[in-house]
């Protein structure tokens, strides 16, 4: 069967490769030059199953009213006159209870492990390099509130296989001696030894040329505008490449276009409820080796993660409500620049920072599209925001084995099913 690939970042990139594994004729689209040039472009780089706590939260609307107008808060909701995100912001709300928090959870859990289980196979298999760590993820905090809501959450990651440690500020110091300098400020932490870190941009383009060299097809500069329908079925994509239309056809098609899913899926009056959280990231080049940590770090209580890409320094975090605009915030980049700058002064060269923003494609509940769509010969594999990366070797395994008719390995809630 020949199937078409909306997307070439992480997630479509990892959907190409697994459907052709399973012996499907792939092709991918994408408008950019080559793959993993938007949201896998600079993210934060872990492969974090413990990352698993959706923003959707119970404490979470009472933090979005206090941050409602600090302009570098972690996540700045702007309100816009624009119907998508107020439906999104509802539906948000909705899922800040309790049991819904517990219940997405669980989802994230299963298919972060699966996925972290598919990334180690592909990457024996293929051998590809892409400044991977396998030393941890440490979430510190600096804030004992902060610390102590982190309790519940961690205690259900840990009943879900996922064996997130409380750990106290001695032991983080000795998982990671380059928080030696703030060890009396941190007022707790989880350590989960199992989840990892690495470059997603390196890992999707050197995917992509295994893809390549296997036989699967990439166009990029092309970007898909519309689908050409018959009753249930899709017949074809409208593309535009350097001005030319033209209709490109196959069996079946994936929709992995992150953000903009939601957008062209509205097309065949199919609603996504994804909408774009712009994140933001700075790479710094390394300054003192022994400053610098290797141990991937989250700091909870600025929703920053830090990851070590070589002799480069990789920190990302906060979102912003604020629609497709993908203009620089220079507030937000310089309150990362700030706290990454007063945790470890030494570790990088903080003023040669190079900032970069992104649209993550975010669900209310952050639990992704992943499956079968209204239409017969239409996938989903999108709306994974900040966990694109973490999940994106799961998704497209088990997206692969629903397109073959196979029940996937992974206990969730697949779309369709």
């Amino acid at each position: 069967m020949h199937v078409l690939v909306l997307g070439a970042g992480v997630v479509g990139v990892t959907s190409a490769w697994y459907l052709h594994q399973q012996g499907h004729q792939v092709t991918v689209v994408d408008r950019q030059s080559q793959s993993g040039l938007e949201t896998s472009y600079a993210n934060g780089g872990q492969i974090s199953v413990s990352h698993a706590e959706p923003w959707a939260n119970p404490s979470a609307p009472v933090k979005v009213l206090k941050w409602l107008f600090q302009p570098d808060a972690p996540l700045l909701f702007r309100p816009r006159l624009d119907p998508y995100q107020w439906r999104w912001a509802l539906s948000f709300l909705t899922q800040c209870t309790s049991a819904k928090a517990a219940h997405n959870i669980r989802q994230m859990v299963n298919l972060g492990t699966y996925s972290r289980d598919c990334l180690q196979a592909l990457r024996r298999d293929v051998g590809i390099e892409y400044d991977h760590l396998e030393k941890g993820i440490l979430h510190f905090y600096t804030n004992p509130a902060e610390f102590d809501a982190a309790m519940e959450p961690a205690r259900i990651m840990r009943d879900l296989g996922c064996d997130r440690q409380v750990i106290d500020a001695e032991r983080a110091v000795q998982i990671e001696p380059a928080l030696q300098p703030v060890r009396h400020r941190i007022a707790g932490a989880t350590y989960t030894a199992d989840d990892e870190s690495g470059d997603a941009r390196a890992f999707t383009q050197a995917l992509a040329k295994s893809c390549e060299e296997a036989g699967v097809k990439f166009v990029y500069g092309t970007e898909a505008l519309d689908f050409d329908r018959a009753g249930d079925r899709i017949l074809g994509v409208q593309v535009v490449n350097e001005g030319k239309h033209q209709i490109l056809r196959a069996d079946s098609y994936v929709l992995s276009l992150g953000s903009f899913s939601a957008i062209l899926a509205r097309k065949l009056g199919l609603f996504l409820n994804i909408y774009p959280a712009k994140g933001y990231s700075i790479t710094v080049p390394v300054k003192n080796p022994d400053a610098a940590f290797n141990v991937s770090l989250t700091d909870d209580e600025y929703k920053l993660v830090y990851s070590r890409l070589g002799d480069r320094i990789r920190v990302a975090g906060t979102a912003e409500l604020n629609g497709y605009t993908r203009d620089l915030n220079y507030t937000r980049c310089r309150a990362i620049v700030r706290r990454s700058a007063e945790l470890m002064p030494e570790a990088a060269y903080w003023d040669k920072s190079e900032l970069w923003t992104g649209l993550r494609p975010a669900t209310p509940s952050n639990v992704p599209y992943i499956g079968k769509s209204h239409f017969a010969n239409l996938y989903l594999n999108t709306g994974h925001g900040t966990l694109g990366w973490t999940h994106s070797c799961g998704s497209a395994a088990a997206l692969a084995d629903i397109v073959a008719g196979r029940k996937p390995e992974v206990d969730f809630t697949f779309s369709g099913l």
